[in-house]
């Protein structure tokens, strides 16, 4: 007999009985105020979920088809082909019902190619799309499709929500859970209800069915906590920004922490000593820092994990705690914005290389001196001033 997981046996099946994302499916959330329209007239938008994993993408996707009373595909882009969505399609265009409810999970897994398909069979109504995605759908959906649906946000599910979810489990399995074990479940979910209604399911499992279950439990179900870090996704370039900036601001506390995430979360270290090396040069006005930069880039390289994540600690500490200086970065940006405006603008003859006769005679290298305080640049660009010392 087919094992039905717990996530699947308490999935809500109304907008009463889902919890969290109030925003779209309280009383004045546009889910429900577009539930209620559709009735009068109607229509219903195609829309593209966004959100992270776990939130009630899918759930919604449901009832909302269910509440359309039209029929319902569900697809995932992770090994769904566009000719099977089209066989659907072309099945039921001749039927006088509304056209069906296409639910494709991980829409940004489907190419560019693969979403023009879809694009003509919701410009004619044939369907209604619901995409789901964790990842910005504005790098992630063609364009034309996005105009043509309505993007919805949904939040991380709150602690509180989390704790209806597991309350709403741990009844299903006949189960009792201690306190502390409880919030550490919570934390450690990530804000995906999926991972902690397995979490609990594992627990019941490897646990004596009469004793409350505590931490230890939880831990051996859960073996490591999930980090959501894509290393192609939205999420990873949240990270590195936030670990960036956190030492330009000198936040070493920030800094450590945005390290420890990508640490946890199996980062390349010669992925993050590189972005340090660069931080060196652009940020730090000791030159020093480009050398303690390089020795946590080599020490990453000879050692790895897990003991380059303390090469790392340490030079991200230095790094955050140094003076700070972008004068550099800055003056070359603004030289290197005058090469793109201007071109090739030819350089003072004086300050040529004279290698041969003819080019001696041309005037190359005459009247140069080696220590001048006179301008040195092309023409066009005198009295230029791009280093600003701060």
């Amino acid at each position: 007999m087919k094992s039905i997981p717990l996530a699947e046996k308490i999935r809500p099946k109304t907008l009463s009985e889902f919890i969290g994302q109030k925003h779209l499916v309280g009383k004045d959330g546009i889910i429900t105020k577009l539930l209620t329209s559709q009735k009068t007239n109607n229509q219903f938008p195609s829309l593209i979920l966004w959100g992270p994993p776990g939130s009630g993408k899918t759930t919604l996707a449901r009832i909302i088809a269910s509440h359309l009373k039209r029929d319902f595909y569900e697809f995932s882009a992770v090994n769904a082909k566009t000719k099977d969505i089209e066989k659907i399609i072309s099945h039921q265009s001749a039927s006088p019902i509304d056209g069906p409810l296409i639910f494709l999970d991980e829409i940004h897994r489907f190419n560019k190619a693969q979403q023009d398909k879809l694009l003509p069979h919701v410009e004619k109504g044939d369907i209604i799309l619901i995409g789901a995605t964790t990842e910005n759908p504005s790098f992630e959906v063609i364009n034309p499709l996005l105009s043509r649906s309505r993007v919805l946000v949904l939040k991380e599910l709150s602690e509180k929500d989390l704790t209806k979810i597991a309350q709403r489990g741990l009844k299903k399995l006949n189960l009792k859970i201690k306190i502390d074990a409880l919030k550490f479940l919570i934390e450690s979910s990530n804000g995906d209800a999926r991972i902690l209604l397995n979490t609990l399911e594992i627990a019941k499992s490897m646990t004596a069915s009469h004793k409350s279950l505590v931490i230890s439990d939880i831990e051996n179900a859960l073996q490591r906590r999930y980090l959501a870090f894509d290393r192609q996704g939205e999420e990873f370039f949240n990270i590195i920004s936030s670990y960036i900036k956190a030492m330009r601001a000198s936040n070493v506390d920030a800094a450590l922490y945005y390290l420890a995430r990508m640490v946890e979360a199996g980062q390349d270290p010669l992925y993050i000593a590189r972005r340090m090396v660069v931080f060196a040069s652009e940020d730090v006005a000791s030159p020093t820092a480009l050398v303690v930069a390089n020795a946590v880039f080599q020490a990453c390289q000879q050692v790895g994990y897990p003991e380059c994540q303390e090469n790392l600690a340490a030079g991200t500490v230095y790094l955050a705690q140094a003076k700070k200086d972008r004068s550099a970065y800055e003056a070359f940006m603004r030289a290197l914005e005058d090469v793109k405006k201007y071109g090739n603008l030819p350089t003072p003859l004086k300050i040529r290389n004279a290698p041969t006769k003819l080019m001696k005679e041309l005037g190359y290298g005459k009247g140069y001196e080696p220590y001048t305080n006179e301008d040195l640049l092309p023409e066009k660009l005198r009295g230029k001033k791009y280093y600003r010392k701060k």
